[in-house]
C-alpha cells in the first residue's frame, strides 16, 4: 500500500505495510478504485449539469463516498464494494440521461468507461489503479505533490458538504467544483502554476462548505452562547456520541426523550452544547466524557452505556467494547453495529437504546468538573468593543489560535506547553479537538474577558476567520496586521482544507505542526513558504518569542 494522507504516516513518510490509522492495505486499495471510479463519474455528472439533467442524488452519493475514504472514517471493504457499485449505477444512469437528452451517442472519456471485475479481487486492482495515478507524474513530483493536495483538501471539503446537505444547505458552486476537481485529476496537461491556483480553489470552496454547515447550524440550532458544561458524569442509563454530527445527535436526543437515559458528548461533539436550541429541548443532554479520538480505546472501555459514533474518529475498536459501539453514515468498521439510515435519513436508534438500558450506566457523580464552550463569532463579536478597548487600552496584547486536530504523537505536547507558556496579558482562541491538549485549563480573565475562549468544532474555523476579519475591519488593518497569530495542529484531510482555506484568503506567518505533510514535495514547501510565509513550529518558547516581536 500507500497512504501518505494523514499527520501520522509511517516514518512521517508514508505508510506501505499497514496504515498507522489501522487501515488495511486492502482497505487502502478498494478506497483508491473508489476514489479512481468516482473520477470517471465526474465528467458525466458535469455533462448532465450542463444538459440541465438534476443531479442531485448524485452530489449527496459523491459528498458521501468522498468522505468515506477520509482517515478513521471506513475500515469495511464491503461497504467500499458498495460504493463502488452504486457509483457506476449513477454514472451508467446519468449516461442514458445524457444520450436521451442529446439523442445522440456520446464520446466519453476512457475514465468513464471503466468498469472493474467483480469477480477477481478489487484490492490487486486498486493497487494497479493506484501505481497508474503515481506513474503518470513521476516526471514531475512537484506537480503530484499538488495532486495530492488537492485530492486530500478535496475530501475534507466533501466531509464538510456531505454534513451540510444533511441540514438541507447546498450550493451548486460546492457541486459543481466538486465534479471538477476529480475530472481534473486525470488531466496531464495543468501546469505546476494551474495545479497551485486549484488548489487555493479548494480553499475557497471550502471555505463556502463551512459557511453553508455553519448557516444550518445556527439556522437549525442558534448561535452558539457561552455555556459551562459537566465534565463529571450524573447517576443512570447512559449514551455517549462521538465525532462531529449534529444533526445525528439531535436524532439520539430526539428518540431517547422519556428513557430516563442522560446523553453525553465525546470528542468534537461537545461544542455542541452551546446551541441554546439543542440545551432547550433536550434537558437530558448533560455533559461531556472523555477527550480526543485517538483516547476512544481507554475511555470507551470504561463508559458504562450504549456509545454512537458519527463521523471521522473511529479507531480500530477492541473487543472489549464493541458490543455497545454503533456506528451510522459513512462510518464503518467490518463486524461493527451498523445502523443504515431510514427513508428520512436518520437511523433507527432503538439498538442502542435498548444496549444502553441493559448496562448499568453511571452509579455515582464523581467530582463536579466543568469547561465552558459556545465562544463561536456571535458570541465574540457580541463584545467586540470591550475586546478592542482592551486591546487599545494595552489589556490584551496579542491573540493566539491554537487549535486543531490532534493525535497520539508525543510531539503534540508541544501545545500543551505553549498554551501553558502564553502571557498573562493574552488571549487564546481555540477550536477542533486539538483543545483537548489544554481544554479544562484554569486561564482566568482580562477585563472579563476569558482568556480561553472555545470556538467549536473544525468546521467552526469559519467562526474564527469572521472574528479575525472582524478585529481587522474595527482597527481598520489588514488581516495580517491584527495582534495575532496562528498556531494550528492537523491530523486529517479536513484540516488540509482549511488551511487551504487560510491560504485563499492570503493569511500569512501560520505555524504548523506537529510535523509538515508528506505529500507537500520541498519545492511546493518553498513555495508556500515564500508566498505566505507558511512555517513548521519549533519550541513553544521561540515561536512565542517570534510572534509577540
Amino acid at each position: 500500500m500507500f497512504c501518505e494522507q494523514c499527520e501520522q504516516t509511517a516514518s512521517g513518510q508514508g505508510c506501505h505495510q499497514w496504515g498507522a490509522c489501522g487501515k488495511s492495505p486492502e482497505v487502502n486499495a478498494v478506497q483508491d478504485l473508489l476514489i479512481y471510479i468516482l473520477r470517471g463519474l465526474a465528467p458525466v455528472a458535469l455533462r448532465a449539469r450542463d444538459l440541465m439533467i438534476s443531479t442531485d442524488e448524485v452530489d449527496r452519493f459523491t459528498c458521501e463516498a468522498i468522505f468515506a475514504t477520509m482517515t478513521n472514517v471506513n475500515f469495511d471493504q464491503k461497504r467500499f464494494t458498495s460504493y463502488i457499485r452504486r457509483a457506476l449505477a449513477y454514472r451508467e444512469h446519468l449516461k442514458t440521461q445524457v444520450q436521451q437528452v442529446t439523442k445522440s451517442d456520446q464520446s466519453w472519456p476512457d475514465i468513464t468507461c471503466y468498469e472493474p471485475n467483480f469477480e477477481d479481487s478489487l484490492a490487486s486492482q486498486g493497487e494497479d489503479i493506484a501505481l497508474q495515478f503515481i506513474g503518470q507524474s513521476k516526471n514531475n513530483v512537484d506537480i503530484f505533490s499538488l495532486k495530492l493536495t488537492v485530492l486530500y483538501s478535496l475530501k475534507g471539503m466533501a466531509s464538510y458538504a456531505f454534513h451540510a446537505q444533511e441540514l438541507g444547505q447546498t450550493d451548486e458552486r460546492v457541486d459543481q467544483f466538486c465534479y471538477e476537481a476529480l475530472a481534473a485529476l486525470e488531466r496531464q496537461d495543468l501546469s505546476l502554476e494551474d495545479w497551485v491556483n486549484l488548489a487555493l480553489k479548494v480553499g475557497e470552496i471550502n471555505l463556502l462548505a463551512m459557511q453553508l454547515l455553519d448557516a444550518g447550524h445556527t439556522g437549525n440550532y442558534g448561535h452558539p452562547v457561552p455555556t459551562s458544561v459537566p465534565l463529571n458524569a450524573r447517576v443512570g442509563k447512559a449514551i455517549l456520541v462521538s465525532g462531529h454530527d449534529i444533526p445525528q445527535l439531535e436524532a439520539v436526543l430526539k428518540q431517547t426523550m422519556g428513557t430516563a437515559i442522560t446523553v453525553y458528548t465525546h470528542g468534537e461533539l461537545l461544542p455542541a452544547h452551546g446551541y441554546p436550541r439543542l440545551k432547550q429541548t433536550y434537558p437530558h443532554l448533560y455533559g461531556h466524557y472523555g477527550t480526543a479520538w485517538q483516547n476512544q480505546t481507554r475511555e470507551f472501555a470504561k463508559f458504562p452505556g450504549a456509545i454512537v459514533i458519527t463521523t471521522n474518529c473511529l479507531m480500530p475498536p477492541h473487543e472489549n467494547y464493541e458490543d455497545k459501539l454503533f456506528s451510522i453514515g459513512p462510518v464503518g468498521y467490518p463486524g461493527l453495529n451498523y445502523l443504515p439510515a431510514q427513508p428520512n435519513g436518520l437511523p433507527d436508534f432503538t439498538p442502542v437504546i435498548t444496549k444502553a438500558l441493559e448496562l448499568p450506566g453511571f452509579t455515582e457523580i464523581g467530582t463536579p468538573r466543568q469547561v465552558t464552550t459556545g465562544f463561536a463569532r456571535n458570541a465574540l463579536l457580541g463584545v467586540a468593543d470591550q475586546v478592542i478597548a482592551a486591546v487599545k487600552a494595552g489589556k490584551i496584547r496579542h491573540f493566539f489560535l491554537i487549535g486543531g486536530c490532534d493525535g497520539a504523537k508525543p510531539d503534540r505536547n508541544y501545545y500543551t506547553e505553549l498554551v501553558e507558556k502564553v502571557p498573562e496579558d493574552c488571549v487564546i482562541l481555540t477550536l477542533a479537538c486539538g483543545k483537548f491538549r489544554f481544554f479544562d485549563q484554569e486561564l482566568g480573565a482580562i477585563e472579563g474577558i476569558p482568556r480561553l475562549l472555545d470556538v467549536g468544532q473544525c468546521n467552526d474555523a469559519y467562526s474564527a476567520i469572521q472574528i479575525a476579519i472582524a478585529l481587522a475591519n474595527a482597527f481598520e488593518v489588514d488581516v495580517n496586521q491584527i495582534p495575532l497569530s496562528m498556531i494550528l495542529s492537523w491530523y486529517e484531510q479536513k484540516a488540509v482544507a482549511i488551511l487551504l482555506t487560510l491560504l485563499h484568503l492570503g493569511i500569512k506567518d501560520i505555524r504548523l505542526g506537529p510535523t509538515l505533510p508528506a505529500f507537500i514535495s520541498p519545492n511546493v514547501l518553498k513555495l508556500l513558504s515564500d508566498t505566505y510565509n507558511l512555517q513548521p513550529i519549533t519550541i513553544p518558547e521561540a515561536d512565542l518569542a517570534a510572534c509577540l516581536a
